[in-house]
């Protein structure tokens, strides 16, 4: 086993490995340039950090629910991305220090957290039980705390897994996965409320946790998608990833672009329906200005041209064609997180600060360091999974 094991960890001078050291430099240099940001506005630094938080946290809760998902459904679509998928849920324990900063700038962010402000206002008042400080700090433990303990267990019985083929291990990870699906559920929903819904206190939607989480699958396997065709280059690897598994996680990203399309027009649909001024007010700020642009933008290149695009069965089979739709569309979630959190921040302006670029990077590098520190530590491949009997052959 411990053979097999060797033939598929990253050699000193993989493509991936190179990436690791290129992401931390970018890492350091664009944190460095965020944290300039917040002696020249302190108010846009926490605004541009949020945003940089929830795309790179995006991406590590999304690969929990579909690692949960591959554990009670199977199919060989899930274990070729397994690792990839554990060493993201892996980075959570990173992503609780990343919140830190958002911890420190609930003033700098959140109005309903400025007693004058909310004294002032009777809806705020009315929604004071719930939405403040120390409430919203504990509620931020409690999440974090539920997600370390999911994952930590997945990725603890998942490398049981490579040391022996006992069947209870993997009875264990679909038993948990069916109880943390429910509380990822809860839990994403909760935190989609609280960090970027309660930006603007006086709107609601009971869509927006259903669609925070389509949009965090789609991260996932739109991440999860290039990593695969550069790490089935190797040749002990790229057994397990023929056009058939290729043809597979392509069609998870259309399903995925569907829910979020999907998720998108039901609210607005139910929201603009109903014609209540607190409920459109949200979608007035949006289609304003420059706001409209981004929005027709990514009706078209977050959906339609994806969606033809994914359509075509040989673009699917193909492992670099496939990758490059992938990188596009994690493009297409920034800009759709960009556009669902910002204009609460800067309701007139659609155009990026810099600093919202430079956090993104910053965050990323960061993140995108230790992804790759967890990846390398195990196979690359989970030994002893039985949708892919041919790793131990």
């Amino acid at each position: 086993m411990d053979a097999v094991a060797s033939k598929l960890t990253l050699d000193a001078e993989h493509p991936v490995l190179r990436l690791q050291r290129t992401a931390l430099i970018a890492g350091v240099a664009g944190l460095a340039l965020t944290v300039v940001g917040l002696f020249v506005s302190p108010d846009q630094f926490f605004r541009s950090y949020l945003l940089g938080f929830l795309y790179w946290f995006g991406i590590a809760l999304g690969s929990m629910a579909i690692l949960m998902i591959h554990h009670i459904a199977g199919g060989a679509w899930g274990a070729v991305i397994r690792r990839l998928l554990e060493s993201a849920i892996g980075t959570i324990p990173l992503l609780a220090v990343l919140f830190v900063p958002i911890a420190l700038g609930t003033h700098h962010l959140y109005e309903w957290s400025h007693a004058d402000v909310v004294a002032k206002d009777p809806i705020l008042q009315a929604k004071s039980g719930y939405l403040n400080v120390p409430f919203f700090l504990g509620r931020a433990v409690v999440y974090f705390a539920v997600w370390l303990v999911v994952s930590g267990l997945l990725r603890r019985w998942s490398f049981e897994q490579d040391r022996n083929a006992d069947p209870r291990g993997i009875v264990r990870m679909e038993l948990l996965s069916r109880g943390g699906l429910v509380l990822y559920g809860i839990t994403v929903t909760f935190a989609a409320v609280d960090w970027a819904m309660s930006l603007e206190p006086h709107w609601f939607s009971t869509v927006y946790g259903l669609l925070v989480m389509g949009g965090q699958g789609l991260a996932a396997f739109a991440f999860c998608i290039p990593l695969a065709v550069l790490l089935s280059r190797r040749e002990t690897v790229g057994r397990v990833f023929g056009p058939g598994e290729f043809h597979d996680l392509g069609n998870m990203l259309l399903a995925f672009t569907m829910i979020w399309a999907y998720l998108s027009f039901s609210q607005l649909l139910i929201i603009w329906s109903g014609n209540l001024p607190e409920e459109t007010a949200w979608y007035f700020t949006r289609s304003q200005g420059g706001w409209r642009m981004v929005g027709y933008g990514l009706l078209i290149l977050h959906f339609a041209v994806p969606f033809a695009v994914l359509l075509q069965r040989r673009i699917k089979r193909t492992g670099p064609k496939l990758a490059i739709v992938a990188l596009w569309m994690l493009l297409m979630r920034f800009v759709d997180l960009y556009w669902l959190v910002a204009p609460s921040m800067h309701p007139g302006n659609a155009m990026p600060h810099w600093l919202d670029v430079t956090a993104v990077i910053g965050i990323g590098g960061v993140w995108v360091w230790f992804f790759v520190s967890r990846l390398a530590r195990n196979p690359l491949l989970a030994l002893n999974d039985p949708s892919l009997p041919e790793v131990n052959a």
